[in-house]
């Protein structure tokens, strides 16, 4: 059952590392204010996010190591 659910968390990651590197993109395009500014907040909001992911997985992993 573990790795059930390690392998949804797997994929939930690689989902949200596809839209951090979207926002990646907005951030070092030119500066557009709200555009830009928004991208910001959510491109950390996702980094958070990747990051307790990564840490669920090695729980349900049951390992030390990192992801």
């Amino acid at each position: 059952m573990s790795e059930q659910h390690a392998t949804l968390l797997k994929k939930a990651r690689e989902r949200l590392v596809e839209d951090r590197r979207a926002f990646a993109k907005i951030i070092a395009a030119p500066f557009e204010r709200e555009k830009t500014v928004d991208a910001r907040a959510r491109f950390v909001e996702l980094q958070a996010t990747i990051e307790a992911i990564d840490r669920a997985i090695e729980d349900e992993e049951g390992g030390q190591g990192s992801v």
